[in-house]
């Protein structure tokens, strides 16, 4: 039985020589596989995200075709929000059934029911653990504290939340009582995830780029800092990926974690030598390369192969693939990284 320890994307994140780098794709259990299309014909987004089993075989589902060093769990980032009273839909993106504008809609907030914190998230893990190859990794991952907030009081996905920033600017208290509660929430939601068999967890921040630097040192720091630091003191790896904001990623380098996972827009070169001694860097093809076909696949991945030292590096897309992608991309990407030192 293989020690978890010597799984290639573990070896990686913490920073040792590995026989070549691992690879696992955003959204690699999704939109681009037939397989999954054909999966939701028969049920809806919500059915898949709130269902063990079907999550857990769409958490399979890439591996019947590609040989990644890493599963992530199939879930959203509002999976564990029902353990907060909160109610919401997908048409298609996460829509709020009653959107956080006040203080007292705060204040409301009842104490976290551990029996709703996603209990099919944490049941698919195990379940995927077990059907998984012992040499294959197996990733948890939340929304970061700004990130679910964003949502919660905008209601749903807008353009630079101009709600949220509005809330945040009228109602300072409210904001920074909301991210606490998400953030002990999301802490107790990765150990949980952990225990049930993730090595190590990945924390999405998708929306932080909508403020400036001062503002989200102000707003965002301690809440994210609380919950990197409760998690890695549980033992739990930490990858934290920043979306569209390169103006924070300093910000992000100081914070406690294992692997900076970084966006297409970022320097991933610059990135690994400014922090590779401290830090392990994930990423970063642009996704939209894919679709330009297997050889402008291979080609970009040719170059991040070359220009990126191979210790402490896990290949990724810079963001999620996107549906439209060909499989043969997939593949291109695949044999490229794999064949790196034959």
């Amino acid at each position: 039985m293989t020690n978890p320890i010597d799984r290639l994307m573990l070896k990686a994140i913490q920073r040792e020589p590995t026989p070549r780098r691992p690879l696992w794709i955003m959204r690699q259990a999704g939109r681009y596989l037939p397989e999954y299309r054909a999966l939701r014909a028969k049920h809806s987004f919500k059915d898949l995200a709130t269902s063990a089993e079907l999550a857990t075989e769409v958490t399979l589902m890439p591996f019947e075709r590609f040989a990644f060093d890493a599963a992530i769990v199939f879930a959203d980032i509002m999976s564990p929000l029902p353990a907060l009273g909160i109610e919401f839909d997908f048409a298609p993106g996460p829509i709020v059934a009653q959107p956080i504008r006040s203080a007292a809609d705060v204040e409301k907030l009842p104490e976290p029911d551990r029996d709703k914190l996603a209990p099919e998230v944490i049941a698919a893990l195990k379940m995927s653990r077990m059907a998984l190859s012992e040499d294959t990794a197996l990733l948890g991952f939340c929304g970061a504290p700004w990130t679910l907030a964003a949502y919660l009081v905008e209601g749903k996905g807008v353009k630079d939340f101009p709600t949220l920033r509005a809330f945040a600017a009228s109602e300072p208290d409210a904001l920074d009582a909301l991210l606490a509660k998400l953030s002990a929430l999301m802490a107790e939601y990765l150990i949980l995830q952990h225990k049930a068999g993730a090595d190590a967890v990945q924390i999405f921040d998708s929306w932080a780029g909508v403020l400036a630097l001062p503002d989200w040192e102000r707003l965002i720091r301690p809440h994210l800092e609380s919950l990197l630091s409760t998690v890695g003191a549980a033992g739990v790896p930490r990858i934290l990926f920043l979306q569209n904001a390169p103006h924070l990623m300093d910000a992000y380098a100081s914070l406690p974690c294992e692997v900076l996972a970084c966006d297409w827009r970022i320097d991933i070169k610059g990135l690994q030598k400014q922090y590779g001694d401290t830090r392990a860097v994930q990423g970063n093809i642009d996704p939209a390369v894919l679709l330009g076909g297997p050889e402008a696949t291979r080609a970009a991945a040719e170059r991040l192969l070359e220009a990126v030292e191979p210790i402490g590096h896990i290949v990724n897309l810079g963001h999620g693939i996107l549906p439209q992608t060909p499989l043969e991309s997939v593949e291109a990407l695949v044999e490229t990284v794999h064949n790196e030192n034959a």
